[in-house]
């Protein structure tokens, strides 16, 4: 399955794209915090890319790739080796809808977003909360304690 999101060669291990449309997300230590969580979880990764979207963008991506016609928060795209090393995965999330996830939950929007980083992050890893009797869940729970524990 190819994936939606553009690759790009980067000094870091993380391409942000997206953000720009979207000020309220705007976090000016998003970028280093995904570095950070990157390189402590899957030290082998030489990059991910991750593009922030709106919610018809995501629908059609959920649509396309997971035969699911509704929006969803965060898609996930895992990566592998390339020419240029290894690329961890690509990551998609719908910014208005991670919006409304933490007005519901009373957290801030950074916070919902390095949640939604997280958990694309251990998909990529090849965590599937769906059918693994809750591993994902209970280690997504534990991380969360370690890398947003006041986001």
């Amino acid at each position: 399955m190819s994936s939606p999101v553009a690759s790009g060669e980067s000094a870091k291990r993380s391409l942000l794209a997206g953000l720009g449309r979207f000020p309220a997300a705007s976090d000016p230590a998003l970028e280093a915090w995904l570095d950070d969580l990157v390189a402590d979880l899957a030290p082998e990764a030489d990059s991910l890319a991750v593009r922030f979207i709106g919610d018809r963008t995501m629908r059609q991506l959920n649509r396309t790739y997971r035969g699911v016609d509704r929006t969803t928060d965060v898609l996930s795209f895992p990566g592998g080796r390339t020419p240029e090393g290894t690329h961890l995965g690509d990551l998609v999330i719908s910014v208005p809808q991670a919006a409304r996830q933490a007005a519901e939950h009373g957290l801030p929007l950074r916070r919902e977003l390095r949640e939604l980083l997280l958990h694309g992050v251990l998909h990529c890893l090849g965590y599937d909360h769906e059918t693994d009797d809750g591993e994902m869940d209970r280690l997504e729970r534990r991380l969360r304690r370690r890398y947003i524990p006041d986001a």
